[in-house]
């Protein structure tokens, strides 16, 4: 994509995002409807007015390119544009019902597979991630600081440390923490609050595109769980593991994995 056109995509989509976030933010601080897609997955009136607002934004502007949310139907033009943008409107919808501060919007936009920018939000915090193709990773509009890079034994990991130590054995020193929403966790190790964001359960290109974004610009690697490169926007939008890291850990806890009980 020339410099140009994604320069204007990515003030599209920070402008449409943050529009998005004052919405979800009022329902967050009053009430939303919940209804139940499934057994534990619930969706609100949040989830489906922002999709709304963003689907408005984003395709009346750029009406050849594709889409793919969480919340709309997925019709499969989009493996056939240019670019996709690609978006969770709510990621994190339990802990938004619950009043927790752990949930954002993500959204994101793939070219040939891979997140060419990625805008993640959490309404609660305002906290705001920003990162486009060829610059660097901003946080509420500033530059972030490199990526800390530790070995795993005194390393802080957002997930699972049963289902992680499962995978990769016993992991002394290492300090385990839990956040609701996959993006919020890859956005906070891509501005080094954390150093690893591990997911062992299924995810979904509109989980990960946006924060996979930021990781890259924050010069730190995501990948599934064994270090094989994730590839977006495919008929199947599925990813069995993700390892979010920089690089030397990344290779640390990719190895583990590969050798490990689940490897």
């Amino acid at each position: 994509m020339a410099r140009a056109a994604l320069r204007d995509d990515f003030r599209l989509l920070c402008a449409a995002v943050d529009e998005a976030a004052v919405v979800a933010r009022r329902f967050y601080e009053t009430g939303a409807q919940v209804w139940m897609k499934g057994p534990g997955n619930p969706v609100t009136e949040a989830d489906l007015a922002v999709d709304k607002l963003l689907s408005e934004k984003l395709r009346s502007a750029r009406p050849d390119y594709g889409w793919l949310s969480e919340e709309s139907k997925d019709d499969g033009s989009r493996l056939t544009a240019p670019r996709t943008w690609v978006l969770d409107p709510i990621d994190g919808t339990r802990a938004f019902v619950k009043k927790l501060p752990e949930f954002t919007i993500a959204a994101g936009l793939v070219e040939d597979g891979r997140p060419v920018m990625g805008v993640v939000v959490n309404p609660a915090t305002q906290e705001v991630f920003t990162a486009c193709e060829g610059g660097r990773l901003r946080k509420g509009g500033k530059l972030t600081q490199p990526l800390p890079d530790p070995k795993l034994k005194s390393a802080r990991v957002l997930g699972s440390r049963a289902m992680i130590e499962q995978g990769i054995g016993a992991t002394d020193g290492t300090g385990y923490f839990t956040i609701n929403s996959i993006a919020y966790r890859m956005a906070l190790v891509a501005t080094g609050s954390y150093d690893a964001a591990i997911a062992l359960s299924p995810t979904c290109d509109w989980d990960i595109v946006a924060a996979h974004a930021l990781m890259l610009a924050a010069g730190g690697i995501v990948s599934g769980r064994n270090g094989e490169p994730i590839v977006y926007n495919r008929p199947s939008v599925r990813h069995h593991g993700v390892v979010a890291a920089g690089p030397k850990l990344h290779a640390e806890i990719t190895k583990r994995f590969r050798g490990g009980l689940l490897g």
